[in-house]
């Protein structure tokens, strides 16, 4: 029951917090970009459900923090905005910087191709938490060289990356192919979910990928 309980409340985007009682929940905001009208909307729900506190997140998402497991359906509906997959075996966020949309040292958009890949990917199964980092310059704000599946913008294109992880066994990415345009880029993106996706294993990509040879894994990606 405690299970099915647990199961139940992570797909509705609630993460009980350290006190056993509380929860948090994180509306899904592409990017982190969201126009003013949204950040009442939040605003407006945390305060009226006596939320303890709005947190800005590493995964550019706010969220609300310490709201009662009784109001959490009702959170929702007022803020009528699809949850951010924090948790579980799934694309949890991509992140990207702004780019040449709004930063003077972008060399490419990385808000066009994060929100991109965002619509395809975000929220969809996979063998383990999956990440997914957009930075339009070498600067690497996006974090992508500690993604799963990161892009980097050169002035000749995208670099992709594959492999990285933040987590208790940190891990660069490795480079999978450079100077993809946009579409290029989207397309590798595919074909390394794919064959991830449908691979016979439960660990990260990094990891998967140091048990194969990273040789092997790009033969099989390009191939796909």
């Amino acid at each position: 029951m405690e299970k099915d309980k647990k199961t139940d409340l992570l797909e509705k985007g609630a993460i009980v917090q350290r006190d056993y009682e509380t929860y948090a929940v994180a509306p899904h905001l592409p990017g982190g970009i969201c126009d003013p009208q949204t950040l009442r909307k939040i605003a407006d729900v945390a305060e009226k459900y006596n939320a303890k506190a709005l947190k800005l997140t590493s995964a550019q998402r706010i969220a609300i923090v310490g709201i009662s497991e009784n109001d959490i359906d009702k959170v929702w509906k007022e803020l009528d905005m699809p949850p951010g997959h924090a948790a579980g075996l799934c694309v949890r966020s991509v992140k990207f910087c702004p780019g040449t949309t709004f930063c003077k040292r972008g060399k490419q958009d990385s808000v066009k191709l994060g929100i991109e890949l965002d619509k395809r990917y975000h929220g969809i199964s996979m063998p383990a938490k999956f990440k997914i980092g957009v930075s339009g310059c070498t600067n690497c704000c996006g974090e992508s060289r500690i993604k799963d599946l990161g892009f980097i913008g050169r002035p000749n294109g995208w670099e992709v990356v594959v492999g990285g992880s933040a987590a208790a066994s940190p891990t660069i990415a490795q480079t999978l192919m450079k100077d993809l345009t946009n579409d290029e880029a989207l397309e590798l993106a595919d074909k390394v979910i794919n064959y991830y996706k449908n691979s016979d294993t439960k660990q990260r990509l990094g990891k998967y990928i140091n048990k194969i040879g990273f040789d092997k894994f790009k033969e099989n990606v390009l191939k796909g």
